[in-house]
């Protein structure tokens, strides 16, 4: 099912401006079953180019889901030995007065390095909470969140640790995710259909991670001053087709491609607050994640997919219910199945 293409030389990089975003409202409150000891992965792994672990319950507007975020209270928390104060379903709100609370303080070594993709500590810098901080985007798609004492307080609740973990920026640190699909077609170049549901079959690209092995939709962080369409242009360029080592002789072809896909209306599936297992009282994920679909196939359907980046493998893998994938991103391929009338 993998394909791979031959080597690709010489960097790649297409600024591409998003026409537009149609908007699908999924329902809030549900959770998967979770585990936390697939959550244990190296510091390393997440740098500025890693795919955030997806919300576990999926909404379009604001909202806090009816239960409370669960990843996000890890007890042990990823690429450390440090444990979280216990946090009780009860406890969450920061409205629930509790007095005993007294969370862990962590941000972890590579962050204090002062890596030019994360903030100094509170004290050294003043930064300007909910707004356009300079070219750092410091609002929340959740809407206003509060500041004590200086920091942040995550939108969602305790977490049992303070500090900023192993994100760069105080608040909320924005993700952009890029689902890319298309018809599943026969040898006759026709739509096949599943043979239970009889609607026809969706396929995304999908990358293998490598820090966990795990299939997942690529995906990365924004960067101070990017436009989420460019991110989500660039995370897929760079994830699936490699654009990093593209041949110059690619890239005119690569380019057309790419541009006539991210140039066509995306479907947004989800925008908001992520339930992720790096989350701490002062420092959250949130994403934005889009379907772009290339629906006559001839987009970047017959382009030769490449890993790079943090993906070991990449693939146009079946959308189904049975797929067990990389945190929530099947409740992501979901909606997009729903919207697109395919089957699930």
């Amino acid at each position: 099912m993998v394909h791979l293409c031959r080597n690709w030389v010489g960097p790649i990089r297409i600024a591409i401006t998003l026409l537009g975003f149609r908007y699908s409202v999924y329902s809030a409150g549900t959770s998967p079953p979770f585990s936390c000891a697939s959550l244990a992965v190296k510091a390393s792994e997440f740098v500025r180019h890693s795919v955030p672990i997806q919300c576990a319950s999926i909404s379009s507007m604001p909202s806090m889901p009816s239960t409370p975020h669960t990843k996000a209270r890890c007890p042990l928390y990823p690429g450390s030995e440090i444990h979280r104060f216990p946090v009780p379903d009860e406890k969450v709100k920061w409205e629930t007065d509790w007095p005993q609370y007294k969370p862990v303080s962590y941000t972890a070594p590579s962050v204090l390095k002062k890596p030019v993709w994360a903030d100094p500590e509170i004290g050294s810098f003043s930064p300007r909470f909910n707004a356009l901080d300079g070219s750092v985007d410091r609002r929340s798609h959740e809407g206003e969140f509060k500041v004590q004492q200086g920091l942040p307080l995550n939108p969602h609740g305790r977490t049992g640790l303070t500090g900023r973990g192993l994100l760069g920026r105080w608040g909320p640190n924005h993700a952009a995710d890029p689902i890319v699909t298309r018809w599943k077609r026969d040898s006759a170049g026709q739509p096949m259909l599943n043979p239970s549901s009889k609607l026809p079959v969706l396929q995304f690209v999908s990358i293998k991670r490598k820090d966990c092995g795990e299939w997942a939709i690529p995906g990365g962080m924004v960067d101070p001053g990017e436009l989420v369409s460019l991110t989500l242009q660039r995370e897929f360029s760079e994830e699936a087709l490699n654009s990093l080592m593209a041949d110059p002789q690619q890239r005119e072809k690569l380019h057309e491609r790419i541009t006539r896909l991210f140039n066509s209306p995306g479907l947004e599936v989800y925008k908001g607050y992520v339930d992720d297992p790096r989350n701490t009282d002062n420092a959250w994920m949130e994403t934005v994640a889009v379907n772009f679909h290339d629906e006559t196939g001839d987009s970047v359907s017959e382009l030769p997919l490449q890993a790079g980046d943090d993906a070991g493998q990449v693939s146009w893998v079946d959308i189904d219910s049975t797929l067990s994938l990389y945190a929530s991103h099947s409740q992501f391929l979901e909606t997009t199945a729903k919207e697109r009338h395919a089957h699930w």
